[in-house]
């Protein structure tokens, strides 16, 4: 398996399941076909409302936690009470830390959700933090990097 250095030194699996358009029971069969199958990396999202589902894929699994990278995304809906929403998907998943919380999109109070994605990081709720869907012009200041020879 490949694996993609981010630039904190977690290791991320380089390919992975994604659950997008999945009901909670085809995402918790995929999630555990995928696990079964070699995958460790699962893809979610709060906005996808089948992190439960994954959440059971991986505990039917039985494959230990920390072998599986679980990447899951805050919906703007959440942003303005994402320290909340954040301590929600840990609750739902049954997960004592998320892999790689991803802000969605860069609409509503992006930059309150990403103050508190950093707080969930530095108290350990949290391994990476990432972004979808952001031009550079809007990425929050401090998930800016200078460019290195480090992966994302």
């Amino acid at each position: 398996m490949q694996y993609i250095t981010l630039n904190n030194d977690v290791k991320m699996p380089a390919e992975g399941l994604g659950t997008f358009l999945m009901s909670p029971a085809d995402a918790e069969m995929a999630t555990l076909n995928a696990l079964r199958a070699g995958f460790r990396h699962i893809d979610t999202a709060n906005g996808y409302y089948n992190e439960a589902g994954v959440a059971r894929g991986i505990r039917r699994s039985g494959i230990p936690r920390e072998q599986i990278f679980v990447s899951t995304k805050l919906w703007p809906s959440g942003y303005t009470r994402a320290a909340e929403h954040i301590d929600k998907t840990l609750a739902r998943m049954g997960l004592d830390y998320i892999d790689m919380l991803i802000l969605h999109q860069p609409c509503g109070d992006y930059l309150a959700a990403w103050k508190a994605m950093e707080e969930a990081y530095k108290a350990g709720k949290i391994r990476a933090l990432g972004l979808s869907n952001f031009p550079e012009a809007k990425m929050p200041r401090s998930s800016r990097r200078p460019r290195s020879s480090h992966s994302w």
